[in-house]
């Protein structure tokens, strides 16, 4: 029986220094996801947010890769040019 990612992925999860990098790094997951998504819905490539927003498409590209840690500034810039506006909450732990 061969396992899919998720099935890898939850038996990864089990072990508690994993699970605490994985949650760790949940916020650049949901950025990455966030712009993906708003992207495809407006059908923006990385080069067309680029020029909507001036950050550049390199940028884009590692954000969307979890390479980058953006300000909020960058967030923003990004979010308006995707025609949205950030949420930012503060959830128990």
């Amino acid at each position: 029986m061969t396992k899919n990612f998720r099935d890898s992925l939850n038996e990864r999860l089990r072990d508690p220094e994993f699970r605490a990098e994985w949650d760790a790094l949940e916020p650049e997951f949901q950025i990455a996801k966030a712009m993906l998504d708003g992207r495809s819905a407006r059908n923006l490539t990385q080069k067309e947010l680029a020029e909507i927003t001036g950050i550049t498409q390199s940028d884009i590209s590692k954000l969307e890769n979890g390479n980058a840690n953006p300000s909020l500034r960058t967030l923003e810039r990004l979010a308006a040019g995707l025609g949205m506006r950030i949420r930012l909450e503060f959830v128990p732990a």
